[in-house]
């Protein structure tokens, strides 16, 4: 918690404990459904918590609706729901095992602006100010499976897309044909872990 603290002293007190809780509802769940390593759910608050966050830092949403999708284990999605108490998630994944995982973490939390569903992106219906993801397809199929899920109408700053990826990322976005706002996560957190790990804009 102490990590969170350092980049975010702004957290109020109840963020702080849903984070507290998160952590250990992580925990009991992956003991039963394997979602996260074990290495990584040791160090969840860096390497979940606080490389979710790092959308906060880059590219701070303003308003309305995020649609997270491959939500995994539920990142970036949860802890941007913590964050951002005020703004409306919606949380997709195919395997189910997990969206059940994510589902009980967002009912022991008590988060009421986020809902979660097992289905495949593609198959989604609804329209959104932002589209996050922590990305392992490239940027263009990505783009594709979500590119009539984004609210063209959205006055929202920073809207469209906004995803953590890593690596080498200049044929991706050579291939995507869109203008691409980077974001080194290394420029806001100092930890080796977010080393050529970056947060992408696009719209």
């Amino acid at each position: 918690m102490d990590l969170l603290l350092h980049y975010f002293p702004e957290l109020s007190t109840e963020q702080r404990l849903q984070f507290i809780k998160a952590a250990e509802w992580y925990a009991y769940w992956n003991q039963r459904i394997n979602v996260i390593s074990r290495k990584d759910i040791e160090a969840i608050h860096l390497h979940h918590f606080l490389h979710a966050l790092a959308i906060a830092k880059a590219f701070p949403l303003q308003s309305g609706r995020v649609l997270d999708f491959g939500t995994g284990g539920g990142f970036p999605g949860i802890p941007l729901a913590i964050f951002y108490p005020a703004l409306s998630f919606h949380l997709v994944d195919s395997i189910g095992k997990k969206i059940k995982v994510v589902q009980e973490i967002i009912s022991g939390l008590g988060l009421l602006n986020v809902t979660a569903s097992n289905e495949r992106v593609e198959q989604h219906i609804g329209t959104y100010d932002y589209i996050t993801c922590r990305a392992v397809a490239p940027l263009p199929e990505l783009y594709q499976w979500t590119k009539n899920l984004h609210n063209r109408k959205s006055e929202a700053e920073h809207n469209g897309w906004i995803l953590l990826k890593g690596g080498d990322l200049h044929q991706e976005i050579s291939d995507l044909g869109k203008r691409v706002h980077i974001r080194s996560i290394s420029d806001y957190f100092q930890e080796d872990y977010f080393q050529n790990k970056f947060v992408l804009h696009f719209k």
